[in-house]
């Protein structure tokens, strides 16, 4: 007997059916990513705009910056023009964003450097003290939510908000040289201003520019006890503000998580506390917590000005903070948005683990 021909009988191959399936499937997934590549250079286009323009306005003038205030007017104007200020400001702009998506910041008046090396030399000391800080923030902020949303209105409780609103009241620069004056003058339990003693400093040749990770790597032990010696201060500090927050926002995510209707379910099952609170309601809350853990971060690598400073840290917010104070503006707009690169990226990766956590962010 014959086998029919399916195209002959008006049916689609199977071969067809299949391919136009997975098609339909992979078209939202394909909206999506084209929808969140649109996002992020719109952003970011947003982001080169706001800073251009906030460099416009800023009463500072780059070319006396460069040539100085006693340059004769001959001098000032062949400078001006060098630099393209002598042009329309949407000409500028162009000029400016050509330059900076080949990664061109300029180069910076306080040290003759192309700013992009700068901020490569100083963004790992940033990087290292802002990870550190984090990692004691958010270990120890998430427990202390818990645990004061499970003891709410007791003494537990208590004690975590009174941590919290001290964290949010204290300036941090006077704490910070509060912890110099105990921890270092008095008891001297850790080092003091800087990231590493001079005795090592000359002796390391840094790789990445982490120097816990580069004195790990070369097996220098001593060198390694006198980084983190200086780290320590600086990061439980930054580490303790970043707590004040999580801290605080965990409690009110469990609180709410607490009274649902599945934790009432699950009691009536006869699961244990202990499995409703860290297992249930705590991976519930980890979805919005995601996004306040990633800000946080973002906060500690780009507000942690007054920290490098009275840490004398050799870290972005000081370099940004110096270059401000010399009128070297070129290095100030791209500190800027490298900050905001940060700002953008962290938001963009909080999004995405959203979605991973949540199921029902996900495209069906």
């Amino acid at each position: 007997m014959a086998i029919p021909d399916p195209t002959a009988a008006g049916m689609a191959p199977l071969t067809t059916v299949s391919t136009r399936t997975a098609g339909q499937r992979l078209a939202p997934h394909a909206k999506s990513f084209g929808n969140f590549l649109v996002v992020i250079l719109l952003t970011y286009l947003g982001l080169l705009a706001v800073t251009f323009f906030i460099g416009r306005v800023i009463p500072i003038d780059p070319v006396l910056a460069i040539v100085g205030d006693r340059a004769p007017a001959h001098v000032i104007e062949r400078a001006r023009q060098e630099l393209g200020l002598d042009k329309p400001i949407y000409q500028q702009f162009y000029i400016y964003l050509s330059k900076v998506l080949k990664g061109d910041f300029g180069t910076s008046v306080l040290t003759a450097n192309p700013v992009m090396t700068d901020i490569k030399r100083a963004f790992p000391a940033t990087l290292e003290l802002a990870s550190l800080g984090i990692l004691i923030g958010a270990g120890l902020g998430v427990p202390l939510g818990v645990w004061a949303a499970v003891r709410r209105g007791k003494f537990v409780d208590q004690v975590v908000r009174v941590i919290g609103l001290v964290g949010y009241s204290v300036p941090i620069f006077w704490l910070g040289l509060m912890a110099l004056v105990v921890f270092y003058a008095r008891l001297g339990w850790v080092s003091g201003p800087g990231r590493i003693d001079v005795t090592y400093e000359y002796t390391l040749t840094p790789v990445t520019g982490l120097l816990l990770l580069d004195t790990a790597m070369a097996g220098e032990w001593e060198a390694f006890r006198n980084v983190f010696s200086h780290l320590i201060l600086p990061a439980s500090l930054l580490g303790y503000f970043a707590l004040a927050y999580i801290s605080r926002m965990t409690r009110s995510f469990m609180l709410n998580e607490l009274a649902q209707e599945y934790v009432i379910a699950a009691r009536a099952k006869g699961l244990s506390e202990s499995r409703i609170i860290w297992r249930h309601a705590l991976r519930n809350a980890m979805v919005p917590l995601v996004t306040v853990i990633a800000l946080s971060y973002a906060g500690l690598l780009e507000g942690s000005v007054l920290t490098e400073t009275v840490f004398a840290w050799p870290g972005l917010g000081l370099y940004i903070t110096n270059s401000l104070q010399n009128a070297d503006m070129n290095a100030v707009l791209g500190g800027t948005i490298i900050v905001g690169s940060i700002f953008v990226g962290l938001n963009l990766l909080s999004d995405v683990l959203y979605k991973l956590l949540d199921p029902r962010t996900r495209i069906r």
